[in-house]
């Protein structure tokens, strides 16, 4: 796979898909520049070789073009994360966009507005790609958050250019889910969170053959639990996954992977802060109450299975770690994946509510790489093909 290091930028104009779909308040000023800073090496990059940058991106879901959608709002943040003044156009198609385009010199970046103003960018249209193809000598893609996405920007545009490329961003993301997958080091263990079996079966399909330890948790570890005749009492359960649970269970066996399932849960009867709670066997939770953490025999279990670990795959969280009360489980669980890190495994976190989590109770430093994009990696782990991947891999 081509990288940004295969390309020497001197004299050049980078055209580079970013993901900086970043939140931001009620005055328009950014709340999280984690996307920003995720894109500074891969800017950096180019400009240090003595190139110029033409970033495009998107920014929410608006409906035609929406003043509270425009990226002229993150101008300053960009400037000030990137280090060099932002030019901005206010359009990513056009004479005048193309004008600014064009009159970039070496070491200057210029920021597009945003692509979903055009209705063409999530149709894939190939005039509009074709347009934004001359705003650059060579495109790179560097927006995992979009890669599972046949957009014109994240996809159709690559075909306009002979030269193309991943940028560091990307790199990263690719080679730490094949790292996951396509790894020497044993044993490797997958932590799948979540409130549904049925969010995460074609991901547990999909791993079973590249796994040695499967930790279950979250919501959907009482779909096992009741599938193997336990008493989960008002847990949130599929009632019509409970064979499929079993067969999950069985397949698991057959592929010599380690099922572990919690042993004890943190029960509430209430789903509320607030509410009583107490620590019951996973197996023996009474009508009216419900699990909404693992316990500490769990915690002690599952940190044993991590600390054996050499790879490290966590999707989502082991409770409702929103609440106080019942984020124990969650965070014992980030210590335990931070400790096997700083003991040499590789740690890959993604999936929005694991990385939440990691970023809530500072974990982000402590593992070997958060994922950027939920969508994104949630469909590579169930082994699916990403067009803004496969249009660079083209190449």
């Amino acid at each position: 796979m081509k990288t940004l290091n295969d390309f020497n930028f001197k004299d050049k104009k980078a055209l580079i898909r970013v993901d900086f779909n970043v939140p931001l308040n009620d005055n328009f000023e950014v709340t999280d520049a984690t996307r920003i800073q995720s894109a500074k090496e891969t800017i950096t990059k180019v400009l240090e070789d003595g190139g110029s940058v033409v970033l495009m991106s998107h920014l929410g879901r608006p409906s035609g073009k929406e003043e509270k959608y425009s990226l002229k709002h993150i101008v300053d943040k960009v400037t000030e994360v990137i280090g060099v003044q932002i030019k901005f156009v206010d359009d990513c198609v056009g004479k005048d966009a193309l004008e600014a385009s064009k009159n970039l010199q070496n070491g200057e970046v210029l920021l597009l507005e945003n692509l979903r103003f055009h209705e063409e960018e999530k149709k894939g249209n190939d005039a509009f790609a074709e347009q934004l193809a001359q705003h650059g000598d060579i495109y790179v893609n560097d927006a995992f958050g979009t890669a599972h996405r046949a957009h014109a920007s994240t996809t159709v545009v690559a075909k306009y250019f002979k030269d193309k490329c991943f940028g560091t961003l990307l790199a990263k993301e690719i080679e730490s889910i094949d790292k996951v997958f396509n790894s020497s080091e044993k044993p490797v263990t997958a932590i799948l969170g979540g409130a549904k079996v049925s969010s995460k079966i074609t991901v547990i399909e999909n791993i079973l053959d590249k796994i040695d330890h499967l930790i279950i948790g979250g919501g959907m570890t009482f779909t096992f639990i009741k599938a193997q005749g336990g008493n989960v009492g008002d847990s949130l359960v599929e009632d019509d996954k409970l064979d499929l649970a079993l067969e999950i269970l069985k397949q698991a066996k057959e592929k010599n992977v380690e099922v572990h399932l919690p042993v004890d849960a943190l029960i509430a009867d209430a789903f509320s802060n607030d509410a009583n709670i107490k620590t019951e066997k996973i197996n023996e939770i009474p009508a009216g109450w419900m699990g909404l953490d693992v316990g500490e025999e769990t915690n002690k279990n599952f940190a044993n299975v991590i600390a054996k670990s050499k790879i490290i795959l966590w999707n989502g969280p082991l409770g409702v770690f929103e609440m106080p009360k019942f984020s124990t489980g969650t965070v014992a669980l980030g210590n335990a994946i931070a400790e096997a890190t700083k003991n040499g495994a590789f740690s890959l976190v993604g999936g929005g509510d694991s990385v939440a989590a990691v970023k809530q109770f500072g974990f982000e430093n402590k593992v070997s790489y958060v994922s950027t994009g939920g969508g994104a990696m949630l469909e590579m782990l169930e082994g699916k093909s990403l067009p803004g991947i496969e249009a660079i891999k083209d190449n």
